[in-house]
């Protein structure tokens, strides 16, 4: 099952980096694109921080922090030390895609390249990688707290 995994993180980077080659080929820096009026448009950002530019310039911190989640996720799939469901560990694929797919864009350019801008509320531009982390860290979330209960039983012992 795990080559499966593997081979979901793969296609998962490439999707989001044919977005953003099509992003920067396609759209002058800062220039509104409008995709769904009032819910969002496509505007190419270069982010070198994290959420709301905080951060900004520290790839280094970015890349230790990625290289800690990758040795922990090693771990954990090659072990099975955590009480986490196979569903859980496909959130946690997720998650890890896309924190890939952005550190691809660090190494490679020296910043994130967002393009996802919503109309509906005032929030940072993001990007399909943002999308994988951000999704697979709520689902997971209320996983071990709603579906979970096993994972927090053997957490106590």
């Amino acid at each position: 099952m795990y080559w499966f995994m593997a081979l979901a993180v793969v296609l998962a980077v490439v999707a989001d980096q044919l977005v953003k080659l099509w992003v920067v080929q396609s759209i002058p820096l800062h220039t509104v694109v409008e995709a769904i009026p009032g819910l969002f448009h496509f505007t190419y950002v270069q982010n070198t921080g994290a959420a709301f530019s905080a951060l900004e310039g520290q790839t280094w911190l970015f890349a230790l922090v990625f290289l800690v989640f990758s040795l922990a996720l090693v771990w954990e799939f090659s072990r099975k030390r955590w009480g986490f469901t196979t569903f859980e560990r496909w959130c946690i694929v997720a998650v890890f895609a896309g924190g890939l797919g952005n550190m691809i864009d660090r190494i490679r350019l020296g910043y994130v390249v967002d393009m996802i801008a919503v109309d509906f509320m005032d929030f940072p531009v993001f990007n399909v990688a943002d999308c994988y982390i951000t999704v697979g860290c709520i689902v997971l979330m209320v996983s071990l707290v709603f579906f979970n209960k096993k994972f927090w039983k053997e957490e106590q012992q």
